[in-house]
């Protein structure tokens, strides 16, 4: 974040907090985990938001990150975590036991697609031109880093295991991105909210990179609760979010998170994922 826009959102926090529940001394904090769902370079960008939320609901937020969608999933199902900000693939299998929260609005809606990318340079056209070259894979929990592309290439027949001469996990969809760019893989299936937001950010690097498929529109990456936080605080941490587009702090953040706000939504936003993870045997 240029340093005088974080100075701008700080002074914003210093002015919107007075007279806001302020955090209680000694209040357990609500435990925020983030993955690679968000770009998570933003340490600066999560202490205001943190205390932005913390303001509001009176007791203090923590951001808890983790490389692996895994790691945020199992603290999430243990209730060593509070809230989370996953994947809809995740969410489907599990979507039993966590309490959706609310989904983010990208570009007016609360939704998203994966993209496939190649070198800019490249002369592929296509997804299938990828056959046989080196792929890169975000997280085995990914919708659009993983699912997604595996379901198109089992669609058309292809053995998603046989159909690349090599494969491996880069942990984070902006790692994809530079993995393609520096021709570590010659393709790789990304978030396209992350793909449009590093577009905005750092042009450079994701101009080295081409869409070649961009999928279906999904449920967009949805922030949940933990099994065991109180109905109380849900629909607190619900109405925090969904009013954070009315605020003019909260505005400076989402434009930071290149989001719109946050929106209400149904499981069957996500049914799409879960179809396609039980077609790959992947699914509940």
């Amino acid at each position: 974040m240029p340093l005088n826009r974080r100075r701008f959102i700080r002074s914003l926090l210093a002015t919107a907090t007075l007279g806001m529940a302020r955090p209680l001394l000694g209040a357990p904090p609500i435990r925020f985990g983030i993955t690679g769902v968000m770009l998570n370079d933003r340490l600066g960008f999560l202490n205001d938001w943190a205390a932005w939320l913390g303001a509001r609901l009176g007791r203090p937020v923590v951001f808890v990150q983790r490389a692996r969608y895994r790691e945020i999933l199992d603290l999430l199902l243990r209730t060593q975590l509070d809230l989370a900000w996953i994947c809809g693939y995740p969410y489907v299998q599990h979507q039993d036991v966590l309490k959706l929260i609310a989904v983010p609005s990208f570009q007016g809606q609360p939704l998203y697609r994966a993209y496939v990318i190649a070198a800019a340079e490249d002369s592929v056209q296509s997804f299938e031109e990828l056959a046989g070259r080196r792929f890169a894979w975000s997280d085995p929990d990914s919708n659009s880093g993983y699912l997604y592309p595996r379901s198109y290439l089992a669609s058309l027949g292809y053995a998603p295991d046989r159909f690349f001469r090599r494969t491996f996990f880069t942990w984070g969809h902006r790692r994809s991105i530079i993995a393609v760019a520096e021709g570590l893989a010659e393709g790789a299936a990304v978030d396209g909210y992350v793909w449009e937001t590093l577009a905005r950010r750092d042009p450079a690097l994701t101009g080295q990179t081409r869409i070649i498929l961009r999928s279906p529109l999904f449920g967009f990456p949805p922030i949940v609760a933990a099994p065991n936080l109180p109905e109380t605080d849900q629909t607190r941490l619900r109405e925090i979010l969904i009013g954070q587009a009315g605020d003019a702090t909260g505005r400076a953040l989402l434009a930071e998170l290149n989001l719109d706000g946050f929106v209400t939504a149904e499981p069957a936003l996500f049914a799409d994922i879960a179809v396609m993870a039980r077609q790959l045997g992947l699914g509940r």
